[in-house]
């Protein structure tokens, strides 16, 4: 068969149809995604077309504004236009109930980045749809996170080199790319690559059902999220789209169920892309390890199909990886057991056991005194905490740093400067509290205010100060008998990459000492908060070291029901913790330090 007659790099491993039997699970699946809310209704999209239309309507303002601001005239600035561009899963019509929408700003040339961070992000704040407003100008692909008439919106940003933005304006020429920086250029390819993408996948209905699968499935399992080393959006499509071609006539349940069977064997770090990559005529810097030191270290290439080509899963780390594949195995043995009617679809779409998995976790906690830079700082932290799991790995000590992809968000009234300072030191309440022992702080949630608080959002006493806080969680798998001293004890020593990752924070040049407090904490898995389990029993599902014996486990087999460990936790959390993290362990939150176990 002759490359122009299929789609991808390589010919299809089947151009069998799928079977009736396989045609009733796609329905099956169909479905239990209708069930899980993976559709939104008439109403959202309806809502989602209207912030879109003001949001573009916002970026005409922009650039007439940053036209001015330029000395331009009047009637030209007015001229200048601007427009959106709907990419990711909105584009891809994968999104579901919540989504949020992956959106690029293109202006002419004369309009800048430092524009673009600075007048845009004025006039969404005098918006008064517009929350949780977060300009993340440091990112690998910059970006303002905000939600715009309860939609999540990610705003990037793109400068190209022509005089005027027309509303007749498409991208898909290569040309456009010509004298853009490497910002801009990452940019557009985000609307760029979501295109390709739909134009090399054989059946775009098959697609799309396959994707929203993976997509809910990658999100219950904990594996949805680039910026923790994890894959994003594009990179699970460009996986789903690789399937698609590689079984052209398959229905979705048969391209979800080849989806797990390939990726479980595949030969990482052979990478996986789309079409042939194009070297293209730019001199543009395009993926290829051959040539590129970097390109060589990415352990799970995945590779953009548009010009230039680059990989969408440069941030994934050892950890990460292995995650990943034992995801992939899973995934494998349930589907299979889908088709030959031994399971439902709804048992791959379980929640992670993250919280329940390890006997040791890192906590980090940040926390600042104003919600919009807490916003920033949970935005820079989200970012970096990648670093300090390859810091982490690179100590020799551990099997794997497991990064959790969701922070632990809350927002506290202080009723006294002890009790801020309790929380800038991260020592949130994490154990039931005496019914004769008074709370040390108010949780406010979302939707809640303290009956102190003045219509206009400030506080009725001086005494009282709000502190945003947020906490990650990483697992940690610990070497078996690493790190053994000559009394038996463990003495392991992190020290030196949490220090590291604690000055990354502070460095940061929006950090303020007076605002803003980052502290980390070891816990063992018995001293976790009881909001991470999500009513779930906190006994672990399972040892994490190989003959581990567990009287949990022994409790399941015989059917007795689970053991309050409630008085337990709330004496170990009053004691000293023994670690074998290098963390500090005289109480559960104090800072890093090295510790003896």
């Amino acid at each position: 068969m002759s490359e122009s007659k299929y789609l991808g790099v390589t010919p299809p491993i089947s151009l069998n149809p799928s079977s009736a039997e396989e045609e009733a699970i796609s329905l099956e699946l169909l479905a239990t995604l209708e069930a899980e809310g993976q559709f939104e209704s008439a109403d959202e999209s309806r809502n989602r077309e209207i912030v879109l239309g003001k949001i573009d309507k916002l970026v005409k303002e922009f650039v007439y504004k940053a036209s001015l601001k330029h000395r331009m005239s009047e009637g030209l600035a007015r001229s200048c236009g601007g427009k959106i561009f709907a990419f990711g899963s909105f584009r891809l019509g994968v999104h579901n109930t919540g989504a949020d929408i992956d959106t690029l700003c293109v202006a002419p040339s004369h309009v800048t980045r430092e524009d673009f961070f600075t007048i845009m992000v004025d006039l969404l704040k005098g918006r008064s749809e517009v929350d949780e407003l977060t300009p993340v100008p440091s990112a690998y692909v910059p970006v303002i996170k905000m939600r715009f008439g309860g939609v999540e919106i990610d705003l990037t940003f793109a400068s190209l080199q022509q005089p005027t933005i027309p509303d007749e304006l498409e991208l898909l020429d290569t040309a456009i790319l010509r004298n853009l920086d490497e910002f801009s250029i990452r940019s557009v390819n985000g609307s760029r690559v979501t295109d390709e993408i739909l134009r090399l996948v054989p059946n775009v209905t098959t697609f799309r059902l396959a994707l929203r699968c993976i997509k809910l499935w990658a999100k219950r399992r904990a594996v949805y999220s680039n910026s923790m080393g994890f894959f994003g959006g594009v990179a699970w499509a460009m996986l789903v789209a690789r399937i698609c071609q590689l079984y052209p006539n398959a229905c979705a349940g048969s391209i979800v169920s080849g989806f797990f069977r390939v990726y479980k064997k595949w030969p990482w770090p052979s990478p996986v892309t789309l079409k042939a990559i194009e070297s293209g005529t730019m001199r543009l810097r395009v993926w290829n390890p051959t040539i590129y030191e970097a390109d060589k270290f990415h352990k799970m290439p995945i590779i953009t199909p548009a010009y230039p080509s680059m990989c969408a899963t440069h941030n994934v780390s050892a950890s990460t990886k292995r995650i990943i594949e034992s995801e992939f195995g899973r995934g494998e043995e349930i589907t299979t057991k889908i088709l030959q009617g031994e399971a439902k679809w709804s048992e791959l779409f379980e929640k992670s056991d993250f919280f329940r998995r390890y006997n040791y976790y890192l906590q980090v906690n940040v926390m600042s005194t104003d919600a919009d830079s807490h916003n920033l700082l949970h935005g820079f932290v989200e970012s970096r905490l990648r670093q300090y799991i390859i810091k982490l790995e690179s100590t020799g000590l551990l099997v794997l740093a497991h990064p959790y992809v969701k922070s632990c968000d809350h927002e506290y009234v202080c009723k006294s400067d002890e009790e801020l300072e309790r929380v800038r030191q991260g020592k949130q309440p994490t154990t039931p509290v005496a019914s004769d022992t008074p709370e040390p702080m108010t949780v406010v949630g979302k939707e809640d205010k303290p009956a102190s608080e003045n219509d206009d959002g400030s506080l009725a006493t001086d005494t009282e100060k709000k502190a945003f806080t947020s906490a990650f969680y990483v697992g940690l798998l610990l070497i078996k008998g690493i790190g053994k001293a000559a009394n038996g004890k463990r003495r392991l020593d992190i020290s030196g990459p949490t220090h590291d990752f604690m000055n990354i924070v502070t460095g940061w040049d929006t950090w303020s000492n007076d605002g803003m407090a980052i502290s980390t904490s070891f816990l063992r898995q018995s001293q976790l908060p009881d909001e991470v389990f999500d009513g779930l029993p906190r006994d672990r599902v399972h040892s994490t070291v190989k003959g581990g014996s567990s009287k949990a486990k022994r409790r399941r087999e015989n059917g007795a029901p689970a053991a309050d460990n409630s008085v337990k936790r709330a004496k170990v959390a009053m004691t000293a913790v023994p670690s074998t993290s290098g963390i500090a362990a005289a109480a559960p939150a104090e800072p890093a330090a090295k510790t003896d176990d």
